[in-house]
């Protein structure tokens, strides 16, 4: 499966590596793509994670999330 999330406030490598590393480490992802000129991160797993688990991860980095769209 594969979700969307669309945030705030990307603006640095850095931010990428954060949300990489802890997006990465959630059981099930199986890759994480961040693309900060877009405020995007694409997330593919294997459905046992839930959208609003990613978010929740991404919102305690410091960075809001607009909008989650998963499909399959």
């Amino acid at each position: 499966m594969r979700t969307n999330l669309k945030t705030d406030d990307l603006t640095c490598p850095s931010c990428i590596k954060k949300i990489e590393n802890s997006i990465g480490k959630t059981a099930g992802v199986s890759s994480v793509d961040v693309k900060f000129n877009l405020n995007k991160v694409t997330v593919e797993h294997d459905g046992t994670v839930k959208g609003e688990e990613l978010k929740h991860t991404i919102e305690k980095l410091g960075y809001p999330v607009k909008s989650i769209k998963t499909s399959a």
